[in-house]
């Protein structure tokens, strides 16, 4: 699933070119993406407006189409948006004709992704109060937040920044990174780390997801970018999917094991297994031909 990296990295490729441009048309070709409105009725508000900007709050982008009127999109597991490909793009639900003749194109192969209207400042406010929590790269994330924000919770450490609505933007791959630059386990309570802990995974996580933005985010399966380029993060990874490799810090073996139902990957020397900790692992590989269960 695009993380923050990935969807700022669409952001800042489409707000240059889209910025100013009017809408024709727009095709919804799958009428799954802007339900419950119809096509037809979501089109005919869209139509005719300009984009005066593209923002992005956690994991989705916001089309300003003026008048207070926003378009906010979520691309979920497998969403792009394509500036200027071809119409033999595969998956499209959803296509905007642009003034100057090009398209910006929404593909999508599982249809997960969403898109939703939303008017007024005060609504779009309440609408993302209600959905996430702080945004980790605008300056209010330090040790002194976690630490509040964790205060009595037992959960996982790993599930606590899965959860949107605690830290915005922050998916399976950058929780993974993040906790490894940390040295923290994914297993252990979030409630439970130390002052210093919480001081470095705050700047575990900027530094992820910096290092994300600064590689153009990662491509493991869909992700593209607009004009159709991979991103390279998947190149620099720490630990995330690099179980049976070496551990980059010590040289032990890097782990998976499963947290809040995600694949984790974890060195087990450098990030200590709390105490009481279950061992949680992956999935049982399945049995070799004619091996007995």
């Amino acid at each position: 699933m695009p993380e923050l990296p990935e969807v700022e990295t669409i952001r800042r490729q489409l707000e240059p070119v889209l910025s100013g441009k009017r809408i024709e048309q727009l095709k919804v070709i799958d009428p799954k993406w802007g339900s419950p409105i119809a096509a037809s009725e979501l089109a005919g508000i869209i139509e005719g407006r300009t984009i005066e900007r593209l923002d992005r709050r956690g994991k989705y982008l916001i089309f300003d189409l003026g008048e207070e009127c926003f378009l906010i999109c979520h691309l979920r597991m497998t969403g792009n948006f394509l500036y200027g490909a071809g119409a033999d793009v595969l998956y499209q639900r959803a296509v905007f004709e642009l003034e100057d003749g090009q398209a910006l194109r929404f593909t999508d192969p599982r249809r997960f992704g969403t898109a939703e209207l939303v008017f007024g400042g005060d609504a779009l406010d309440q609408y993302f109060a209600a959905r996430l929590g702080i945004e980790p790269l605008a300056g209010a994330l330090d040790g002194t937040a976690l630490k509040s924000m964790t205060a009595g919770k037992r959960t996982s450490i790993k599930a606590f920044l899965l959860d949107q609505r605690a830290v915005a933007g922050i998916g399976n791959i950058y929780a993974d990174e993040a906790l490894f630059r940390a040295e923290v386990h994914p297993l252990r309570a979030a409630g439970r780390l130390t002052p210093a802990q919480y001081d470095l995974l705050a700047a575990a996580i900027q530094e992820a997801l910096q290092a994300g933005l600064d590689a153009g985010g990662a491509t493991i399966d869909d992700f593209r970018h607009p004009d159709g380029r991979y991103g390279s993060f998947q190149d620099e990874f720490l630990v995330h999917r690099r179980a049976g490799e070496p551990c980059p810090r010590c040289g032990n073996e890097v782990e998976k094991i499963v947290v809040a139902g995600r694949g984790t990957y974890l060195c087990g020397r450098c990030q200590t297994r709390p105490r009481g900790a279950l061992k949680r692992r992956a999935a049982p590989r399945a049995p070799r031909s004619g091996q007995r269960l």
